[in-house]
């Protein structure tokens, strides 16, 4: 899990790691998440830390508590997910790319290239 944006709280950046891990498939929906001791022995955080961004998960509906044995990912977290993402996806990525092409001055025809050359729908 990558928690180097030090724009955003710690807490916050473990919560959108774990979001992640679910979007691109590597914890999947029902499957149990590493507990909260191992990412912040990955991490070299304080479990304190750990423990309030599973919260915000879990107050978000994304993952679920399960006495005794761990955490695991909600059903429908992935829709949830993918919801959430494409709600700000627009502006957090496209705008701004967009406005440096414009800078750099390539029509939409290079960048119809690029998006081709580099968008594979299939790949991880």
């Amino acid at each position: 899990m990558n928690v180097i944006n030090e724009n955003i709280p710690i807490f916050a950046r473990i919560a959108e790691g774990i979001k992640d891990h679910i979007l691109s498939g590597d914890v999947r929906e029902g499957e149990q998440i590493a507990s909260t001791t191992q990412i912040a022995k990955d991490n070299d955080i304080n479990i304190a830390t750990v423990n309030k961004g599973i919260n915000v998960l879990v107050s978000e509906g994304i993952v679920f508590k399960k006495r005794g044995i761990g955490m695991f990912v909600a059903e429908g977290a992935v829709d949830k997910l993918i919801k959430e993402r494409r709600s700000t996806y627009k502006e957090r990525y496209i705008k701004a790319a967009l406005e440096e092409a414009r800078r750099l001055r390539y029509t939409v025809e290079d960048l119809q290239k690029m998006v081709a050359e580099y968008y594979k729908p299939n790949e991880k």
